[in-house]
């Protein structure tokens, strides 16, 4: 799909679903100028930012000893090496009320790339936040990053560059609506889920390593 077909594509999505269009804003660029992250850096991100969104509940609960069950998790998958700033300090101690807000919000990054990964059929529906027991089976069961990598299948970068058009389109209207124009419809959208969301789509075609260093404009 060209990049104006997918624009297309998702400007038609969100007039039926009730989402104002800004036909100037611009398209993600073509697949064979984008580079996805690899399958294995994929996998232990999602795997890393779920175990954190878990011990980021334990700690907002005050529930210490929970937390270092997660962190003995975040050694059995081997990815505590790919922590973001963010998570590390939770993972260290070192860390304020905000950053634990941040981390539980990773839950709806994680399911962008539960989608990208093949274990979510569809996430174009942004109106509620993401199946939470679901996301948390797809990694605990799998029981370390062999089992999990097992249930994966990489979407193509096609694929992904369609839900990120679309999520790029859903956060202007989300933008647009609470900060510029109350009139702009954003049908049933949740603002917080589209913006998470898109992050995690982002960060799969990003050079930046920490998905909290992406800039989000719109």
């Amino acid at each position: 799909m060209t990049p104006q077909e997918r624009k297309a594509a998702s400007e038609a999505y969100l007039r039926a679903n009730g989402i104002g269009v800004f036909e100037g804003l611009p398209m993600v660029p073509p697949a064979e100028a984008v580079t996805v992250k690899p399958f294995d850096a994929v996998c232990k991100r999602a795997a890393a930012s779920l175990i954190m969104t878990q011990a980021a509940l334990e700690i907002g609960r005050q529930n210490y000893k929970d937390v270092g069950f997660f962190m003995q998790m975040l050694g059995t998958y081997g990815v505590r090496d790919v922590l973001n700033k963010t998570e590390q300090k939770l993972a260290s101690g070192m860390f304020e009320q905000q950053d634990v807000v941040n981390v539980v919000w990773e839950y709806e990054c994680c399911w962008a790339l539960f989608w990208a990964l093949g274990l979510v059929d569809d996430i174009r529906d942004a109106s509620a936040i993401c199946d939470c027991e679901r996301a948390i089976h797809l990694v605990a069961d799998a029981k370390d990053m062999a089992g999990f990598q097992a249930q994966c299948r990489m979407r193509s970068t096609d694929e992904i560059l369609d839900m990120l058009d679309l999520y790029y389109r859903c956060h202007w209207a989300c933008v647009q609506h609470k900060h510029i124009d109350p009139s702009c419809p954003v049908g049933s959208l949740n603002e917080e889920v589209v913006y998470e969301r898109r992050r995690g789509l982002e960060w799969l075609i990003s050079e930046e390593d920490d998905w909290h260093d992406i800039s989000l404009d719109t």
